[in-house]
């Protein structure tokens, strides 16, 4: 009885995981279809508003959690932790200019490639083996971003992939931090990185006032897009193996183009959509290799 018990929980846990991994996706999808909704604030009035909605709304999910060792939370990460702060809140920055300057589909599936350049990332700096089918995947995946390379030559739209291209290394240097200090929350690092765009935001705005739709929409996209779908991810990987993350996670760069599809007529080059459809194969092949060896690792 008590085995069918924690076998159920099992797979209960496995789903409930799989379900906020889902709907992370789903409301970080909508980032591409936001920014295209504005009137004309540009990216750094975005950044610096999203930045604080973002922040305001993680710390007070923080101060729910840690209520009176919040600052302790703060103080636990180190130096380390605002190294992380510091890489994903650039890799907020350059997610956004990304999908200012390329096609949505250009940017989310470069993007999308990111679980791919971790492990080749961790196989360089951390000595973590990598399988024969990794490698050949992530050959794949670098061939499905050079079609996007192709795409965004053709249509002038370069800076958004290399925007995209800055994004992946800054969000992979804070994977690679965060393995480093696998016992330690790094929401509250998360939560600074807020603070990241809101000065980088301030930095670069000539001018910060915006059209109150243009608020709202930047207000939105910080505290309920990037919030909600951060928190989804963050409590998913209690329940999910990492591998299994990335892997659902996909979903994030699947549903993006389709917004700005159905929303604003934004339809993929050729070369995106084979691109997309390689790098989506090669990220899809490396995670289910990847949860099968976990798996394996688990029952031993």
């Amino acid at each position: 009885m008590h085995a069918i018990q924690n076998s159920l929980m099992r797979a209960g846990d496995y789903y409930r995981g799989v379900a906020l991994v889902l709907i992370g996706g789903l409301f970080l999808s909508m980032n591409g279809i936001a920014l295209r909704l504005l009137d004309d604030a540009d990216g750094w009035q975005v950044l610096f508003y999203r930045g604080i909605a973002f922040t305001t709304a993680l710390f007070l999910f923080l101060l729910l959690k840690y209520r009176g060792r919040t600052l302790q939370a703060f103080a636990s990460i180190g130096p380390k932790g605002y190294m992380a702060a510091l890489a994903i809140g650039l890799a907020a920055c350059f997610y956004v200019f990304s999908l200012l300057l390329t096609t949505v589909a250009n940017a989310m599936f470069i993007i999308g490639s990111a679980p791919l350049v971790t492990a080749a990332a961790a196989w360089v700096f951390l000595n973590e083996k990598t399988s024969t089918v990794g490698i050949i995947a992530m050959l794949a995946a670098l061939g499905g971003v050079a079609l996007l390379f192709v795409d965004g030559y053709s249509s002038g739209n370069l800076a958004g992939i290399f925007a995209a291209l800055a994004m992946v290394a800054c969000f992979v240097t804070y994977l690679l931090i965060v393995r480093d200090q696998r016992d330690i929350d790094m929401l509250p690092a998360i939560c600074l990185s807020g603070l990241v765009m809101v000065v980088g935001g301030f930095m670069g705005a000539t001018d910060l006032s915006v059209s109150a739709r243009d608020l709202g929409i930047a207000i939105f996209m910080g505290a309920v897009l990037v919030g909600v779908g951060f928190a989804c991810y963050t409590v998913a990987a209690k329940y999910l193996m990492a591998s299994e993350v990335a892997l659902y996670a996909l979903c994030e760069s699947v549903f993006a183009p389709v917004w700005v599809w159905i929303g604003v007529g934004e339809v993929p080059g050729s070369f995106t959509l084979v691109g997309s459809l390689v790098i989506v194969l090669a990220v899809v092949t490396y995670s289910l290799i990847e949860i099968a060896q976990e798996r394996r690792q688990r029952v031993d």
